[in-house]
């Protein structure tokens, strides 16, 4: 009996130093992760600098907008790593403040102020990486498109931002503002504007399907399967 306790002993002893010696490397990658994440939203935004040192060059209206929207797009990216970089889980964020920071981001950079008022319905939902960042994309283009275009002259007005898990497993992304509209006869599938192209092509990348309703507004429905 006593050799039997004492082999006990050891037994447990050394369970706990191996239980021990996995937190220690659980907590390792942890920090390896967040440095990762910090890294890559830092050499982001050095790109992003440096496009904003080179647009200082550029005469012309129209490369000076390609940049800054390029900008744009890479800031929505880097805000998935930066969040992350915040998160404690450290493989998801939480999507809904995701989309508070970009669209604040959005009206500030856009000199909307207090004309355009942001309805985000989106609650308890978590992305990971390779979903949140062709998530916030399509988001980040198609509310760019609104606030340029849907509410001209000083209009005021709301933008619509929803995204829900459905019973079927599958994610359902609303972008909605009740501007003045697409133009007659357009077909967002054919026009030549990169950021129609963009997110025609991220919900491709996100095996989803788009659907766009022109009724009091615009209004665009992406579903796609949840991940994972």
């Amino acid at each position: 009996l006593r050799a039997a306790n004492q082999q006990l002993q050891a037994d447990v002893a050394e369970r706990k130093r191996m239980e021990e010696k996995i937190r220690a490397s659980l907590r390792e990658k942890e920090v390896l992760l967040k440095e990762v994440h910090h890294r890559v939203k830092n050499n982001m935004q050095v790109i992003s600098s440096i496009l904003n040192l080179q647009s200082r060059y550029i005469k012309n209206n129209h490369t000076l907008k390609v940049f800054a929207d390029s900008q744009n797009r890479i800031r929505s990216m880097a805000l998935v790593h930066e969040k992350l970089y915040e998160s404690e889980d450290l493989a998801k964020i939480d999507f809904a403040e995701y989309v508070r920071s970009m669209t604040s981001y959005l009206l500030g950079l856009h000199g909307a102020g207090n004309s355009i008022r942001f309805d985000i319905d989106i609650k308890d939902i978590l992305l990971d990486v390779n979903t949140a960042i062709p998530c916030g994309l399509i988001i980040n283009e198609l509310v760019s498109n609104s606030l340029k275009y849907a509410f001209p002259k000083g209009r005021g007005g709301e933008i619509y931002i929803c995204l829900h898990l459905a019973e079927d497993d599958k994610f359902t992304l609303t972008v909605k503002d009740n501007g003045i509209g697409l133009p007659k006869g357009l077909d967002f599938r054919k026009t030549e504007s990169l950021g129609m192209q963009l997110v025609i092509m991220l919900t491709e990348q996100l095996d989803g399907s788009i659907e766009v309703d022109i009724k009091k507004g615009t209004t665009f429905k992406i579903r796609f399967e949840a991940a994972g």
